[in-house]
């Protein structure tokens, strides 16, 4: 039974988590609340970037001597092995903690058991406290850990579109600058901000020639950058396209490299493996409405980010094409999580149900 105080740091664990979204993978967020005695905050820490010191380690060190005989509040199961960094098991044990409580279980089987040896240390362990705030929170980086433990590696892909209220995504003469808001742009800057890369199609590529970068609220590059990933089965990206220009990482993934499927494009299933092998776990497909019914047909969608603008066309290109779905009974079923007002546009959050 937790108390009011580690229900409140469990709260808190779970914002300082989602302050490492888009620099901690192939690690997951994690945040960590340490508290006294007496129930008092002493300490607190997130994990920022891959390879660097976990919450725990982070919220230990400004504890100091405080944390002995109090309580550490995470958001997932401490580590319990060695990686870059020591195990954060040890690290609590040293520390002289009385009591743990967590979120969620490490999926990774490499990293779990964190709770069996913090007991076998006669430490109270308790998990499970707002498992499912916390499973939202991380569920990218749980979701592909889970597959990737099933002998399935690839990561958990956004695919995030805006459109007209009937569903355009350009009008009849191709036009489409701006169907979005400048609010609803800002927006997509900070999902940017939190993935691991960004996917398009050679065909945006040679229509909009796009930068694929992440921007701050004033408009410069920030400094850390998502891997731009161009999906060009006949390797057609242009030498002097923006996407190469130096300012992150790009690859062209081409179907020599990857192989084709049955329609004689890139092996999508293998471009996920290959992303997951290259530390991605959360990635945002911008691809056009062929790219997005490709992902949809072969199930590759976790997510689905819509910016709806208040506006009407009547005619002009569609947000998603051709997705394998012939009749009404086939259609995807989506969840819908989360619907706000982004300036004048919606923006909608759903999960493919099932999934």
């Amino acid at each position: 039974m937790v108390t009011p105080a580690e229900d409140a740091a469990m709260a808190h664990a779970i914002e300082l988590a989602s302050r490492g979204l888009g620099t901690t993978s192939p690690n997951p967020v994690v945040g960590c609340v340490i508290l006294d005695v007496n129930g008092e905050v002493v300490g607190e820490g997130f994990h920022a970037y891959a390879g660097g010191p976990h919450a725990e380690v982070r919220a230990l060190a400004e504890a100091g001597e405080r944390a002995r005989g109090g309580t550490a509040v995470v958001t997932m199961e401490p580590c319990d092995h060695v990686g870059r960094t020591g195990p954060c098991t040890q690290a609590l044990i040293r520390a002289g903690i009385a009591r743990v409580v967590f979120g969620v279980h490490d999926p990774n089987p490499v990293a779990a058991g964190g709770a069996e040896t913090l007991r076998s240390h006669g430490i109270d362990v308790e998990g499970g406290v707002r498992e499912a705030e916390v499973q939202a929170g991380n569920l990218a980086w749980l979701t592909a850990t889970r597959r990737a433990a099933a002998g399935d590696p690839r990561p958990f892909v956004i695919w995030k579109f805006a459109s007209t209220l009937d569903g355009r995504s350009a009008a009849l003469d191709g036009t489409s600058q701006w169907i979005s808001s400048p609010d609803a742009r800002l927006d997509v800057q900070d999902l940017r901000g939190s993935v691991d890369a960004i996917i398009v199609g050679v065909g945006t590529v040679l229509a909009d020639d796009p930068h694929l970068t992440y921007r701050t609220d004033a408009g410069a590059l920030a400094n850390r950058q998502p891997l731009r990933v161009i999906i060009d089965t006949h390797n057609r990206t242009p030498p002097d396209a923006r996407v190469r220009d130096g300012a992150a990482r790009t690859w062209v993934a081409t179907g020599a490299e990857l192989g084709f499927d049955r329609d004689g494009r890139v092996d999508l299933w293998a471009l996920g493996k290959a992303l997951y092998e290259r530390g991605c776990r959360r990635v945002l497909l911008e691809g056009g409405p062929t790219l997005a019914g490709a992902f949809l047909r072969e199930g590759l969608v976790d997510e689905v980010v819509g910016y709806v603008a208040p506006k009407l066309l009547g005619a002009g290109k569609p947000a998603l094409s051709t997705a394998g779905i012939v009749t009404i009974a086939e259609a995807i079923d989506l969840e819908i999580i989360d619907v706000r007002r982004v300036g004048p546009d919606l923006r909608i959050t759903a999960l493919p149900k099932g999934r």
